[in-house]
């Protein structure tokens, strides 16, 4: 049974890894993760407020000695609210290389060009073997259009692979007017990996405070359907290496998504739920349901089931959206509702 697969360069022994969590930030969890036979360790991001909040706190302290920075350092967390700082960051990513045999991923997460470049330089000669830029960005200005929005994410990609050597991937959300078109042009500006998607966590409202109050919800298996339409739409329309992320929470899961056009499958909120030790339970399972269903390979089981035959994937998924919706029948007799097929 060959599991093996290739994701931005590496030949892993399987595709499960854990996404970008706190569970880096232990060294033990990080054996732990390496135990539990992880393809790869994709380290938590490294955010743009944390370096903005650094090099402010530098002006203010060096350069201005009255209060003119104050309340701008008050938009961010508070420095003990990181659990690793900038330069703990990079000490950690020492730390884990020395501990683990298998590639390290770093993440930048930020949505603003021209302080990428420097850190991304810092992560690679830290001995990073990756970077995942996570472009999280909401896009709240009215007069924004959106061809700036993605050419922002275009311009900081071509920055970071100008100053690095390593594999850059880049991480989505799903929020974009034409996700294909984007896709596409990342790709031709060299990512060498799409990571599918980031978690937007939405804030909730108290109304009794009249307040807005930060809510944090973990990913279940529902939430890879989304994943796994574009998946299979981007399967073979992109050169890069296309990974799950969110949504993954055992075997089938990851099956889905290997067959929808996944090279690698990123788990999180598994992992976060039930420990590191879980990985190594959907691999068991990953190999057991293949050779059960007569699969040699995950290269055979890759892209299986994505849209490439189709030559109109937004039709056949609109054809799929129309039929489900006509034949909705109320449930009766204590009968549950299926859809005619």
């Amino acid at each position: 049974m060959d599991l093996t697969t290739t994701y931005l360069g590496f030949h892993l022994p399987h595709p499960l890894m854990p996404g970008a969590s706190p569970l880096v930030d232990d060294l033990d969890t990080v054996r732990r993760l390496e135990d539990a036979g992880a393809a790869a360790i994709v380290m938590h991001s490294l955010f743009e407020e944390q370096i903005l909040q650094e090099q402010l706190a530098t002006h203010y302290h060096v350069e201005t000695p009255a209060e003119s920075f104050a309340e701008a350092l008050s938009y961010f967390p508070r420095s003990g609210e990181f659990a690793l700082g900038p330069e703990q960051y990079l000490d950690q990513i020492h730390r884990i290389k020395r501990l683990v045999s298998v590639p390290v991923i770093a993440s930048l997460n930020g949505h603003t060009p021209g302080w990428w470049t420097e850190y991304a330089r810092r992560l690679q000669d830290a001995g990073a073997d990756a970077i995942e830029l996570n472009v999280y960005h909401v896009a709240t200005d009215p007069a924004e259009p959106a061809a700036a929005v993605e050419r922002r994410i275009l311009e900081i990609l071509r920055a970071v692979k100008a100053s690095v050597t390593i594999p850059v991937a880049v991480k989505l959300s799903p929020f974009y007017s034409s996700l294909a078109h984007l896709a596409a042009e990342l790709d031709a500006a060299g990512a060498d990996g799409l990571v599918l998607f980031n978690r937007f966590y939405q804030p909730d409202i108290d109304p009794e405070a009249l307040d807005v109050v930060l809510h944090l919800e973990l990913s279940t298996s529902a939430e890879l359907l989304l994943r796994l339409r574009w998946l299979a739409i981007l399967c073979d329309h992109v050169r890069a290496s296309l990974a799950a992320s969110g949504g993954v929470h055992t075997a089938r899961d990851a099956i889905k998504a290997i067959m929808a056009g996944a090279d690698a499958v990123q788990m999180t909120s598994a992992l976060l739920r039930r420990g590191p030790e879980h990985l190594a339970a959907v691999r068991r399972d990953l190999e057991a349901w293949m050779q059960e269903h007569g699969y040699e390979s995950v290269a055979q089981m890759r892209g299986s089931l994505s849209l490439r035959r189709c030559p109109d994937p937004a039709a056949f998924e609109r054809g799929n959206y129309v039929r489900l919706l006509q034949t909705w029948r109320p449930e009766g007799a204590g009968r549950p509702w299926r859809p005619r097929v």
